[in-house]
């Protein structure tokens, strides 16, 4: 997350074409509908909207009411309305990710019949592809932990990609790790990763190969997904809200010097502050935000949040002046694995860019042009917006923030 590097990864391969092509868009779409259904399935744990339930002496483990989950994703907006709701599930239902408990119906319909998620009985069909993105997903997440160094910001050919892995030191922390038993198995692995998009070149003009050369994922597996974009059949870079600053990552277009940084995960409905829905917290460069896709595609990244949202520049010292017209508020926000659902930006003193207003963050009070004193009890005002993600990303779940709001506002 360092400000003023290029492009986060290139683009597709602009000669795939024909079959390949179409088979490559395929598997991005069935990655971003099992980590789409993934997501759902957790908050429903959560919600205990999964649960053990009781038909005619019989119990049937964790299922859900179909009925009873319209009303949900109507409830949590993740629906206009009961129809688009069920077209959503049927979607979930067409990949295989949800099913009738006793399979008697394909169609998902709103009336109280119960389905399940077919990973919580064990049915799920795990072919090629599948496997291959579920192992991609698990050791993306184990690089993600706050303790693992392999993804760092790199330089290749004199461009600067963020989340980057040397794949030599990828193969000798794969048999480290226990993922394979020898290195010819670990450079086996990643020629799969490979072949089935997980992984690739940064860009793209390398196969993968045991050397100095940098490779990145190709999704970010903790971007929040919304439902919503299941119905939407173009590109998965085509899929973000024009509006949303929750999910991004850093990525410069062409030769031009534009800077913006990637999501990163949690959120929850957390009953500290009140229900609310997930969402995530990224970090922005001083150059303004950029939706972008999931995938490292070759789209154009759609501008939004472009200039800051403070009216004037303030200083540290400002805020800490003896009657300076500034209130102190602390919020206390839970997060899960998918986001806290606001954004930090600037430096010295850092300040909420943007909140998601069905976030975490929202519901425990948070709002835009407020600046960030301390994250946990260690102040902050004297550091940049760098520090302060990294101090949220990894500690706890549980986030205890300290703002200053100007009173006017």
């Amino acid at each position: 997350m360092e400000e003023g590097g290029s492009t986060g990864g290139g683009g597709s391969d602009s000669s795939t074409s024909g079959s390949g092509g179409a088979q490559q868009r395929e598997l991005e779409r069935m990655a971003e509908v099992l980590v789409t259904g993934e997501q759902l399935r957790l908050r429903l744990h959560e919600e205990k909207v999964i649960k053990d339930r009781r038909h005619h002496l019989k119990t049937y483990p964790n299922c859900f009411v179909a009925k009873e989950l319209i009303d949900w994703l109507i409830e949590h907006k993740e629906a206009s309305d009961r129809e688009t709701a069920i077209k959503l599930m049927q979607k979930l239902a067409d990949r295989g990710i949800i099913h009738h408990v006793c399979d008697e119906h394909k169609e998902f319909k709103d009336v109280k019949l119960f389905y399940r998620f077919r990973k919580d009985d064990g049915t799920f069909p795990l072919d090629n592809e599948v496997k291959a993105f579920m192992r991609g997903q698990r050791l993306y997440e184990k690089l993600m932990a706050p303790e693992n160094t392999l993804l760092q910001p790199r330089e290749e050919e004199g461009v600067k990609y963020e989340r980057t892995f040397m794949a030599s030191e990828f193969l000798d922390w794969l048999v480290q790790e226990g993922e394979a038993t020898t290195r010819k198995e670990a450079e086996q692995l990643c020629h799969r990763l490979m072949e089935h998009g997980i992984i690739q070149h940064v860009s793209n003009k390398h196969p993968f190969v045991d050397s100095n050369l940098l490779y990145q994922f190709r999704m970010n597996f903790r971007r929040r997904r919304r439902l919503m974009e299941l119905l939407n059949e173009k590109s998965p870079s085509s899929q973000e809200a024009h509006d949303s600053p929750f999910c991004l990552r850093k990525q410069s277009h062409d030769n031009r010097k534009s800077t913006s940084f990637m999501s990163v995960s949690p959120s929850k409905e957390i009953k500290i502050v009140s229900a609310v829905r997930r969402s995530s917290m990224s970090s922005c460069g001083s150059s303004g935000y950029f939706s972008s896709s999931p995938t490292l595609s070759s789209s154009p990244p759609v501008l939004c949040n472009p200039k800051s949202v403070l009216k004037r520049p303030v200083t540290s010292e400002e805020l800490l002046t003896p009657g300076a017209p500034y209130a102190r508020k602390t919020f206390t926000i839970v997060g899960d694995a998918v986001g806290w659902g606001f954004v930090v930006r600037g430096s010295k003193p850092c300040h909420i860019q943007a909140v998601d207003p069905s976030g975490p963050a929202a519901a425990a009070g948070m709002k835009v042009c407020q600046f960030v004193v301390s994250v946990n009890g260690l102040n902050v005002l004297h550091v940049d917006y760098r520090t302060v993600s990294n101090l949220i990303l990894t500690g706890p779940r549980t986030i205890v923030m300290e703002v200053m709001e100007e009173l006017e506002c």
